[in-house]
């Protein structure tokens, strides 16, 4: 086992590796909750998607762990989850069965790419100026994210956001925690982000803002009503050309937004990690074919599309170098399908401090941008101010691809485009095509 994870080469031990398994699981374990609730809207049966969200994320992450031996975790996505119910079910009206085939048919499309080489390949022809601005991109969106679940920012009618309540008590409780784990990371505790959510989930309780759970071990709820749905409507539908075009629409959309978020998600944690070399992922191949699969898997068990999480990078800061601390963030997913009722402490208040660390941590990569170079610097600005703004992953990535070429021609740079870039330019121009559909 330590010699088929390189514990000595990455300086690891199964300690190390098992507590960063597990700050990544109670970084992302809200997941759990969030997507049933999510996929729910759209007419699903909620202790069903409950139950098909841990199989497909300990299935994905597991792969990954035991494929590529990375520190990643997998779960279904949030954004492609509410694409599915808000445009795919109930703006387009197309059943949700019918979006669960369209999911399951995007990630044999991705097998199929991955296993040709043609995903990293594409991946490796990205210059590593817009990789690094897709890193720090990401780190702003999940601190963004956190700022929001701790209530220190707020929508407001007037400006999009404003300073929310300082004095609300949760908001205290979140930044309480941020002041834990700001202090054990600065001290050196390579557990701090753990640590700091544990303290901050027992002040919670302490101080009765955190339930304390009713019962330790709940019952599994049944996949019956949704395993296989993906393919038991398909004889009912009346296959019109309207209806055909919808469903290319929204293959396309699951093929774009998972290709990108999982490529910059991949690429983000691992330079993280340390593992990119010479602008290269090793074993890319492999661990994109892990969430090619788990997309699939996911979408029989029935849930929307399974990709890798950039929650991953709290394990990473807490210490995860290889693939066994996803193997423990996979146990602990199929461990919290009977121990779900102890999920109720990991709250918002608790994980946030963790996303704003991780955002730190990972926007370090913009000294890494050559600011002085605008035909570098505007299309990486780009993709690292749409993440937050837009709330999308994705659409950073767009906006960054599609001024990369501009940007690099006017300024005579062409030899230094890769011909790959170039067909991602048109390719990103369809994908604002279809979303503006």
């Amino acid at each position: 086992m330590e010699r088929y994870f390189e514990f000595k080469k990455w300086g690891t031990g199964y300690k190390q590796e098992s507590l960063a398994g597990l700050t990544t699981f109670l970084a992302m374990a809200y997941i759990l909750f969030v997507n049933p609730s999510i996929l729910a809207e759209a007419g699903m049966d909620e202790g069903a998607i409950f139950t098909a969200t841990a199989v497909s994320a300990a299935v994905g992450t597991l792969i990954m762990g035991l494929l590529a031996r990375y520190p990643i975790a997998l779960a279904p996505g949030m954004g492609l989850n509410a694409f599915f119910t808000y445009t795919v079910v109930l703006t387009m009206g197309i059943p949700w069965q019918l979006a669960l085939f369209s999911v399951f048919l995007s990630g044999l499309i991705f097998i199929f790419i991955t296993l040709l080489g043609i995903r990293e390949k594409i991946i490796n022809a990205i210059p590593a100026q817009l990789k690094y601005a897709a890193a720090s991109g990401i780190g702003l969106f999940i601190a963004f994210i956190g700022l929001q679940n701790a209530g220190i920012v707020v929508p407001d009618e007037s400006t999009a956001v404003a300073l929310g309540d300082m004095t609300e008590p949760t908001t205290v409780l979140a930044c309480f925690g941020l002041v834990v784990t700001a202090v054990l990371m600065v001290l050196g505790y390579r557990g701090g982000i753990f640590y700091g959510m544990a303290i901050t989930a027992a002040a919670g309780i302490i101080f009765g803002l955190i339930g304390i759970p009713d019962a330790v071990i709940g019952s599994v709820p049944s996949l019956a009503p949704t395993f296989g749905s993906a393919f038991t409507f398909l004889g009912e539908i009346e296959w019109t050309g309207q209806m055909f075009g919808q469903m290319l629409i929204v293959v396309l959309t699951f093929l774009f937004v998972d290709f990108f978020d999982t490529a910059g998600t991949l690429y983000a944690v691992a330079n993280q990690a340390g593992f990119v070399k010479d602008n290269k992922l090793p074993r890319a191949g492999r661990a994109l074919l892990a969430d090619s699969s788990a997309t699939s898997i996911g979408a029989v068990l029935g849930t929307s599309t399974t990709t890798a999480y950039i929650e991953s990078s709290s394990g990473v800061a807490a210490g995860g170098r290889t693939g066994f601390a996803s193997i423990i963030t996979g146990v602990l997913f199929l461990l919290a399908l009977f121990f779900s009722p102890l999920l109720v402490v990991v709250t918002d208040q608790v994980t946030a401090p963790a996303l704003i660390i991780v955002g730190v941590l990972m926007a370090s990569s913009l000294r890494l941008i050559e600011w002085d170079r605008l035909e570098m610097a505007l299309p990486a600005f780009l993709t690292v101010i749409a993440m937050p703004m837009t709330y999308s992953i994705a659409t950073g990535i767009a906006l960054g691809f599609i001024f990369y070429p501009i940007t690099m021609l006017l300024k005579g740079r062409t030899r230094d485009i890769h011909p790959i870039m170039y067909i991602l330019f048109f390719v990103f121009i369809l994908y604002f095509a279809f979303l503006g559909v």
